[in-house]
């Protein structure tokens, strides 16, 4: 555990009881703060109050008197559509709002750093996509190449649940915009933009405030390495933001639209092949089309970010290829469940978003299609461009005939996960891929994008074992 500085003897409120709640409230306890914890939830108060945390209803007047601070959790609105009332409160009141990325940044660092050989470095992801994998790549990789390495934030544990840093030590975190925008503090080592997309607009309002809370992690301080995605104008935009010039290396430029030149540091992926050049010159090269666990090109785009952050540790191209070559994927995002009688079954229920599933419908060529679920801001129209490789849609969700009638693909509406696999599986012919991406939230059916694939994973492993 990571205990929190700075409010040693001071009371401090935590908003949202959930996984990274529970977690703060730990943290600013072994700290020396005194947590006071609030959740709508009865069930969430009743746990941690089971720990020894004092509950109190900050919405009430006057909660915040003597409350040095206000520690949020992510799914908790603090700006847009409008800030929930606790917070409105702690704004009213004066007291500042952060949340458990600022509170790790102001706490990581310790005393014995100062005898260390090399101090612990922090790398944060963020992006619209490919953020996930691209943490879990560059987690992976360090760790086959012997190095310390913890993985946290949006994936593995949570960021104030991790060990203290170690001599040489890397901690890789995965950021969402709304972490970003929150945190008080950001100070990592290394920062990772893979794109933009729209997505959690209203949490945003709008693009332009979307990109800002992902911006920020670049600005607050700065890190000593960037590492940007100049596929997207405001990718491109924020390179030049923060390089001094055209062979300011530290900034290292990403693309899988084009081939990189210039005098500074770029990683590209054209036609399946990773190119790293530095002042001009090749500094490395990788054939990335027989990683089965980096599938197409959005993955390929992971996968040059994760090489750029690699390299800029240190880690030779022949040791992140080697890595590279043993990455397993993660679950629910390209992830391949089966593969029988010629077909193979991948499940990218984490495709959440038309960005994601486009994505997911160019890596592969003739798709048997699941998609379908709680439609998001701006319909699905854009998928149509993409549905070349496609030669059925079997949607799902509650709304799955207003989904359907909204693509140009042949379609069969199905609603239930069960029969759309049933009915894919029996239509699937070898050398054709039955492929779950479905462009939507999964709120309709499921609690969360990973219930959703696991119940598509377990319908074809029942159906292939019967």
């Amino acid at each position: 555990m990571i205990p929190v500085k700075g409010f040693s003897g001071q009371k401090v409120a935590v908003l949202g009881l959930g996984r990274s709640g529970l977690t703060t409230a730990r943290a600013l306890h072994a700290g020396g703060a005194e947590p006071v914890c609030w959740d709508d939830n009865p069930a969430a108060r009743d746990t941690a109050e089971e720990e020894g945390f004092t509950c109190a209803d900050l919405r009430k007047h006057g909660a915040f008197e003597d409350i040095a601070s206000l520690t949020v959790s992510p799914g908790i609105p603090h700006l847009y559509p409008e800030p929930n009332p606790v917070v409105a409160a702690a704004l009213e009141a004066g007291v500042p709002v952060d949340n458990d990325i600022g509170l790790f940044f102001r706490s990581f660092a310790g005393p014995e750093w100062n005898n260390y050989d090399t101090p612990p470095r922090v790398i944060a992801v963020t992006g619209s996509n490919g953020k996930s994998t691209t943490a879990a790549l560059i987690h992976h990789i360090l760790t086959e190449a012997g190095r310390e390495v913890q993985l946290a934030g949006n994936i593995g544990r949570g960021v104030l649940d991790i060990d203290p840093g170690g001599d040489g030590s890397v901690v890789v975190l995965e950021l969402s915009s709304y972490q970003t925008e929150l945190a008080r503090s950001l100070t990592p080592d290394v920062a990772v933009f893979t794109n933009l997309s729209p997505d959690h607009l209203d949490r945003h309002g709008g693009m332009g405030g979307y990109f800002a809370a992902k911006r920020r992690l670049f600005a607050e301080g700065g890190p000593d390495r960037a590492i940007i995605s100049v596929d997207e104008t405001e990718g491109a935009f924020l390179a030049g933001q923060l390089a001094e010039g055209p062979a300011d290396d530290r900034v290292i430029r990403v693309s899988v639209a084009r081939k990189l030149t210039g005098p500074g540091w770029q990683v590209f992926a054209r036609k399946g092949f990773l190119s790293e050049y530095r002042k001009g010159r090749r500094a490395g090269s990788i054939d990335l089309r027989a990683i089965k666990g980096l599938p197409g090109a959005h993955n390929h785009q992971n996968a040059c970010a994760a090489y750029a952050a690699c390299r800029s540790l240190g880690l030779a191209p022949r040791v992140i290829e080697d890595a590279l070559h043993s990455y397993p994927g993660l679950p629910h995002r390209s992830q391949i469940i089966a593969e029988a009688d010629g077909v193979t079954y991948v499940n990218d229920s984490k495709a959440t978003n038309v960005d994601s599933a486009l994505k997911a419908l160019m890596a592969f060529k003739k798709i048997r299609w699941i998609c379908g679920g709680l439609e998001k801001e701006g319909g699905i129209s854009a998928l149509n461009t993409a549905t070349g490789e496609v030669i059925k849609a079997y949607v799902i969700g509650r709304e799955a005939a207003g989904f359907a009638m909204q693509l140009e693909a042949d379609t069969q509406v199905c609603t239930t996960m069960s029969e759309a696999v049933e009915q894919a599986m029996a239509d699937a012919r070898p050398g054709e891929t039955v492929l779950l991406a479905p462009a939507a939230a999964s709120f309709d059916q499921y609690d969360n994008f990973e219930q959703r694939g696991e119940d598509f994973a377990t319908q074809v492993r029942l159906r292939l074992t019967e």
